[in-house]
This record gives structure tokens, sequence and C-alpha cells, in this order.
């Protein structure tokens, strides 16, 4: 949303959340290069018309099933940290 300001438009309150592991990601690329356009992974923080705050994400399973990826241990860790990442960040 800060950037929709700087252009002069407006939009509800919104935050792109960019996090990533090279450990993890790269034996994903490595199977599958087109996982890079997925990588690193992201959440968007937002806000709608009645003030509810929303986190919103594609799970790492999604990611697995799109790019066909058989490496599940991989996607198993990414889901428990992406878990652990999100929980702590709705906590009130």
């Amino acid at each position: 949303s800060a950037g929709a300001r700087r252009v002069g438009q407006s939009m509800a309150d919104t935050q792109l959340l960019i996090f990533g592991n090279p450990k993890m990601g790269t034996p994903l690329m490595n199977e599958q290069i087109m996982m890079g356009l997925d990588l690193p992974m992201k959440a968007l923080a937002w806000t709608d018309s009645q003030g509810q705050v929303w986190l919103s994400y594609l799970k790492p399973q999604v990611l697995q099933q799109r790019h066909g990826l058989a490496n599940t241990g991989i996607i198993n860790k990414m889901t428990g940290a992406l878990n652990a990442m999100t929980s702590k960040a709705v906590e009130k």
C-alpha cells in the first residue's frame, strides 16, 4: 500500500512479507527450476473493508503440486516452518 501512495493511488493497508531459506529452496529449484517463480515464499498481510486483518499465503503443498515436486521431506519442513512463523505473526 505504501507503493500505491507514492504514485498517488490508494488501497487497503497491505504488507508483503518475503522469506526464504536457501537450504530448503535450492534442492527444490534443482529438482524443478521453475520453482524459482514461487521462491522465496511470500505472505500477504492485508486489511479488509471491515478492518479485519488477514494473512494469506500459498501452502508448500500447493507449490509441490504446481511444480510436480517429489521432495516431500523439504516440503514438510517448509510447512512446519511456515506454520510456526504464521502462528507467531498472528499472536495477540
